[in-house]
């Protein structure tokens, strides 16, 4: 079989996405070269592609896969051939059939986690404990309402925040997928409009508002997930699904209660080998107990990426979505 990847050579919507034959690469000094069995699609890699978030043109694409390491290069210690390991989030290119990383990026697998699982799971799962944990600081008690609730990235949150002992307010694009946040733990699974959600939110709050809104659509939930928030609560926008958030003044966090809001990103909660590991070990232990289970709602041919990338967008997928080599 004849090695390949996706590239694109302009920014635009999905018929961009081109495939392009590759050699099997040599491993460099620090270097692993890692053959995909699965390659994780993420509303990120829609940004990249359409230009919201520029790249050096022509580019690869994608940020997260898990396959077995093939040959490593000189220095590396963290891996040998033959392992089973995951990446996210260390530098553009899984959408391929094989590629060469820094192995500083690599986490080994645990024999439980098999490979489309930890490709479905693990950037959306290290996002998911950045922002309920290092950033969200989510505690039993209080309430969080999450946005796409019923996405791969929104499905995680949900059973993660259930499981810490908070009150889950979930909001999705439709009456079954709100039907499905429910089942997955959402003390309130809410469909409606987004000018009618602020006031939802305040009805099953007695009026209180949330502590804290999760928020990856963007432009189209800007003002309701502000409304919805109670005093000095924290507003963390991580996505822009819909497009970007309109420019706003920072005396409207004031005009609303003294609130307070966060742009984070990933990256910089697992920055290190060591913060990524541990980040790594808190997902497997959460998919292990039970508590957060991953659903591969479809998958793709890889080459048929831009398929999954006009699906996505469309939001008319479920759970995680894997592409396969």
């Amino acid at each position: 079989m004849t090695d390949y990847r996706i590239i694109f050579r302009t920014p635009g919507d999905a018929q961009v996405l081109e495939r392009e034959d590759i050699v099997a690469p040599t491993p460099g000094p620090g270097e692993a070269v890692v053959r995909h069995d699965a390659i994780g699609l993420n509303y990120i890699d829609t940004y990249h592609r359409s230009g919201l978030y520029p790249v050096t043109l022509p580019s690869p694409i994608g940020g997260e896969g898990a396959g077995v390491v093939e040959a490593v290069g000189e220095g590396v210690k963290q891996v040998q051939v033959g392992d089973r390991v995951v990446y996210a989030g260390v530098g553009m290119g899984s959408y391929s059939t094989v590629r060469a990383i820094n192995a500083e990026g690599l986490v080994k697998l645990p024999d439980a986690i098999d490979g489309r699982t930890a490709a479905a799971s693990f950037l959306k799962g290290l996002t998911a404990d950045m922002l309920v944990g290092g950033c969200g600081k989510v505690q039993p008690g209080q309430t969080i309402l999450v946005h796409a609730a019923a996405g791969g990235m929104g499905s995680l949150l949900v059973q993660w925040i259930h499981a810490i002992g908070a009150t889950v307010i979930a909001h999705a694009g439709s009456a079954e997928k709100a039907a499905k946040a429910r089942a997955l733990g959402a003390d309130h699974a809410l469909s409606c409009p987004f000018d009618e959600l602020a006031a939802e939110v305040r009805r099953l709050t007695n009026g209180h508002g949330v502590d804290t809104v999760i928020d990856g659509v963007g432009k189209a939930s800007w003002d309701a997930s502000l409304d919805s928030l109670a005093k000095r609560g924290l507003m963390i926008s991580y996505g822009n699904a819909s497009g970007a958030v309109p420019s706003f003044a920072p005396l409207e966090l004031m005009r609303r209660g003294s609130l307070f809001l966060t742009r984070p990103t990933m990256g910089d909660y697992s920055d290190t080998p060591a913060d990524r590991g541990a980040a790594a070990k808190r997902l497997f232990d959460m998919i292990a107990s039970g508590k957060l289970k991953i659903e591969i709602g479809q998958t793709f041919a890889l080459a048929d990426a831009a398929d999954a990338h006009r699906a996505l967008e469309a939001r008319q997928t479920t759970g995680s979505t894997v592409l396969l080599p």
